[in-house]
């Protein structure tokens, strides 16, 4: 059975067709009507009639969506596409669609790529990190996304940076309304608005990282402090989850020095004599939450 998958993300939804043996069929994007609850689910209901007739048959539907549907209210929570707040995605679009939809969040959808035939393929645990506009992650146990009792399974952004030093208290405030959460270090923006405070200049990411790269001592030092609280960040997740392998996704991931770097940095952090975890770039890089989506869909055919 062919599997399709949609990523709805704030700026545009994306949908994506994979047969059986998960090779891609097809592969469209559209804009996400922003603000428009309404109009953004005829978008999604277009792009999957769309995928449908390349497949020539009936197919399973998984999607990656913002923030999560709540447990106790079956409504959607905790999404930076506000517009999806409060609203009963799943219900209106299995009323629209008149079929299941398996809908999880985008960072799961992501792990669950990378876990299933991408880079972590074959691995037990696995944490898929996304550290882009926001930081949020996806756990994978035995090929089977974590979602939890809460629908928050890897919320790791919004706990505080373990360990922190004098200078990093008490943190800088968050959108969540707490100080200090992982996510204002680590996030792009984040790692940007460091490098304004201490330079003067706006700078972006990529444009700091590549300062280090020709010798500039602010940006170094930056990409230097940026390492250690990744490090950190992630050797807290290790000392709970213990993954066989963590995988970076968004746009922070493709700083190379990373993969090297902070696995030399977080054993003085893990509570263990070794640290065997892998620290990866997704295999199928910014595809992977789409795919991810597609292969919900396999639990439904059970």
């Amino acid at each position: 059975m062919a599997h399709i998958g949609i990523d709805l993300g704030g700026t545009k939804i994306e949908v994506l067709l994979l047969d059986a043996a998960g090779r891609e069929c097809f592969r469209k994007r559209l804009p996400t009507p922003q603000g428009q609850y309404l109009a953004t689910l005829h978008t999604i209901r277009q792009l999957v009639a769309e995928a449908e007739q390349q497949a020539g048959q009936a197919c399973t539907l998984g999607m990656g969506a913002p923030g999560a549907i709540s447990p106790a209210t079956g409504l959607m929570k905790n999404a930076n596409s506000v517009v999806l707040n409060g609203k009963p995605l799943r219900q209106d679009l299995e009323n629209l669609l008149q079929r299941r939809v398996r809908i999880e969040n985008d960072a799961n959808c992501f792990a669950l790529s990378e876990a299933t035939d991408g880079v972590a393929a074959g691995a037990a645990v696995v944490f898929g990190v996304i550290v882009g506009t926001g930081t949020g992650a996806g756990i994978v146990v035995y090929g089977k996304v974590l979602t939890g009792a809460n629908a928050i399974g890897g919320e790791w952004g919004h706990n505080p940076l373990p360990w922190p030093e004098t200078g990093e208290l008490p943190g800088k405030p968050c959108y969540c309304g707490k100080h200090g959460c992982i996510e204002t270090w680590l996030s792009g923006p984040g790692f940007e608005a460091e490098y304004e405070k201490v330079v003067g200049a706006r700078r972006t990411a990529a444009d700091i990282v590549q300062l280090a790269e020709q010798g500039n001592q602010q940006a170094e030092q930056l990409l230097q402090a940026y390492e250690e609280r990744m490090a950190k960040s992630l050797a807290h997740v290790i000392n709970i989850l213990d993954p066989d392998v963590i995988v970076l996704g968004g746009g922070m991931s493709n700083i190379p020095r990373l993969y090297a770097n902070v696995p030399k940095r977080w054993g003085k952090y893990v509570f263990s004599d070794q640290v065997s975890t892998q620290l990866a770039a997704p295999y199928f890089g910014d595809s992977s939450g789409v795919r991810g989506a597609a292969w919900l869909g396999r639990d439904m055919v059970h």
